[in-house]
């Protein structure tokens, strides 16, 4: 059975490790960073599945004390939104659904807050083009790109609307 819990700092050791496997495609991050994250997310949660770690995600409204170039991108651009800072999944849980559960999920948050847009981006430079692709079937819609870090990367800002008139 596949659960969201919410994260504790009890759970770093196991997040950190899954981010780690996830670099280049995510930036490093220390457990300072990620207590850091716990106070500010407005989502951080993970998933698991018969006691494992399945994925998990982080993200941010507006106004954050957070000085990533894309997430200041988004915070200049947009209004009321909720920034995706880093989605992560087991790749023993890979095309098992968990990262469009993790979607579902923050969709239903976010609207719950009254927030109208999710926002995120994915690397072109090292290319993440199963990330791409996931983010487009979803719905997601390129805004932008932007080169980071002196050129070393270029992503592309993706945005999608969410529809709240069911709400």
């Amino acid at each position: 059975m596949i659960e969201i819990q919410t994260v504790e700092q009890s759970d770093f050791t196991s997040l950190l490790a899954l981010n780690e496997d996830a670099v280049p495609h995510v930036n490093s991050i220390d457990s300072a960073q990620m207590a850091d994250f716990l106070q500010q997310a407005v989502a951080f949660f993970k998933v698991v599945e018969a006691g494992q770690l399945a994925g998990f995600v982080i993200s941010l409204g507006g106004g954050a004390d957070y000085l990533s170039p894309n997430y200041t991108w988004f915070d200049r651009e947009l209004k009321n939104f909720l920034y995706i800072d880093r989605i992560m999944v087991d790749p023993t849980f890979r095309r098992q659904g968990v990262a469009r559960l993790i979607y579902q999920e923050l969709e239903d948050r976010a609207r719950a807050h009254g927030i109208t847009s999710l926002c995120c981006e994915v690397n072109l430079m090292p290319p993440n083009p199963e990330s791409l692709a996931l983010h487009l079937s979803l719905g997601f819609v390129q805004v932008g790109t932007q080169f980071t870090y002196g050129g070393e990367k270029e992503v592309v800002l993706l945005v999608k609307q969410l529809d709240t008139t069911n709400e």
